[in-house]
């Protein structure tokens, strides 16, 4: 009886606490910076500044020069690799590698070499091509456009603490690196610093 009871009052207690939860559905675009950590407003403002950093470099007019006398296809080809956590917290790096893909894609100035997962999947579809396909409409092998370049970096931070203040320092540095003389073509970093106190 006594148990029963008690597991009662622990279900009332449970169903009081889940009544006062609201949830609020807002536009995507909307700053939210709740715990002051990294969030998806900074991913988005540093993919910005960097692809904007990128393509105002000097190594996109040096391929077009190399284009014009035919060397080269039209536009760059960057396969956009990995950025290294080296930040003191969990930051998902592959959110804000897609930020910069979507950026540079929607530039409309370079082209985006498929890596990782996705290329593995675009193989395995070509392979299972080759025998469940009709000859006429199988993608052949060997088709694939090589990247120019690659496109990595890191993100770091400094977290500085006294009392109920916080200041966090966070560095993102990316660097292009030409595939065929493994030249850094360019390199970029932005910083983004925030004060928390409670």
């Amino acid at each position: 009886m006594k148990k029963t009871g008690l597991i009662l009052v622990l279900g009332l207690v449970l169903l009081a606490a889940a009544c006062g939860r609201e949830v609020t559905r807002t536009d995507t675009d909307t700053v939210t910076d709740l715990s002051g950590y990294w969030n998806d407003t900074d991913a988005r403002i540093v993919a910005d500044s960097m692809v904007l950093q990128c393509l105002s470099g000097d190594w996109l007019d040096t391929f077009g020069g190399d284009r014009a006398r035919g060397e080269m296809p039209p536009k760059p080809v960057v396969l956009v690799g990995g950025v290294y956590n080296e930040s003191a917290e969990h930051i998902n790096t592959n959110i804000f590698m897609n930020e910069i893909e979507r950026a540079l894609l929607g530039s409309g100035r370079v082209q985006i070499a498929a890596g990782g997962a996705a290329r593995d999947e675009v193989r395995g579809e070509r392979l299972d091509q080759q025998i469940f396909a009709s000859p006429a409409t199988a993608a052949e092998f060997g088709r694939e456009i090589g990247a120019d370049f690659v496109l990595t970096g890191s993100i770091g931070s400094i977290v500085d603490e006294e009392g109920s203040t916080r200041a966090i320092y966070y560095q993102v540095s990316l660097e292009l690196i030409n595939v065929e003389t493994a030249l850094k073509t360019w390199m970029g970093s932005t910083e983004i610093k925030k004060i928390i106190e409670w």
